[in-house]
């Protein structure tokens, strides 16, 4: 009776073994004596005892944080940066059997390649193109982990963080830039202002009666400000003749 017992028992145990049931997103990567065999699921998976064995794999989109790296930019600034890395299994086969532990193999390599393609920027780039350095760091992992049958959809740097010497040292070089630029933009307006009032006294040299108006436009605003004296320029055409006349009764 005991021996009946044992063996229920272990024929109720190789059919609990043999029957896997699989969810949508998983696949089940079948080996038959050690060697692949196929890639079955999703549902019911029948497995013969002892000659097949058969290991699980999420087809999911994977959400890895990659632990702050010292990073060493290309202007000898040193700072800390982290991100996170979007990926998922494509080829359960490969996933599986080119590399020993995908997830892991993954982490390292998103680690190395974040230093190694920011040290190649200055700091103004990684705060400033954020963009620009996650598309080439998602393009070099997606190359390296395509042996492996993952893909790398996305890559984002969360942050950038920078000691507090530097902090300062940054915050003076910004402020020196935006006093360049306003000196810059200053002498851009006078030379911008020099040259319309060259082009002026051009129109005017070639067009008397212009100055003349000029004249006339000048004492309205003068005699709009209520001022109790009025100095009214007179050209010099029309009191020649009085000036000769003063010259000739000497």
């Amino acid at each position: 009776m005991e021996f009946v017992t044992i063996v229920v028992v272990a024929v109720i145990a190789l059919l609990a073994y043999s029957f896997r049931v699989l969810r949508e997103y998983e696949r089940g990567v079948v080996f038959m004596l050690g060697r692949f065999w196929r890639v079955k699921g999703p549902g019911l998976v029948v497995l013969v005892p002892v000659v097949q064995q058969m290991v699980r794999v999420d087809l999911r989109t994977v959400v890895m944080d990659v632990p702050p790296q010292d990073v060493i930019s290309r202007d000898n600034v040193s700072v800390k940066v982290n991100a996170v890395v979007y990926f998922r299994v494509i080829d359960p086969e490969r996933s599986i059997i080119q590399v020993a532990d995908f997830y892991n193999a993954t982490s390292q390599l998103a680690q190395t390649t974040l230093r190694s393609v920011l040290g190649k920027h200055e700091l103004d780039e990684m705060l400033a193109e954020r963009d620009r350095l996650n598309l080439d760091i998602q393009k070099i992992l997606d190359a390296s982990t395509d042996a492996w049958g993952i893909k790398v959809s996305s890559v984002e740097i969360k942050h950038v963080d920078i000691d507090i010497t530097m902090v300062r040292a940054i915050a003076r070089q910004a402020e020196a830039e935006r006093e360049r630029r306003a000196k810059v933009i200053h002498a851009e307006g006078e030379l911008q202002a020099a040259e319309k009032l060259a082009q002026a006294a051009e129109v005017l040299g070639k067009q008397p009666q212009a100055i003349q108006l000029r004249y006339l436009e000048t004492l309205t605003v003068i005699a709009a400000d209520k001022n109790s004296t009025i100095v009214f320029p007179l050209p010099m055409d029309l009191i020649a003749p009085f000036l000769d006349l003063a010259r000739g009764k000497g």
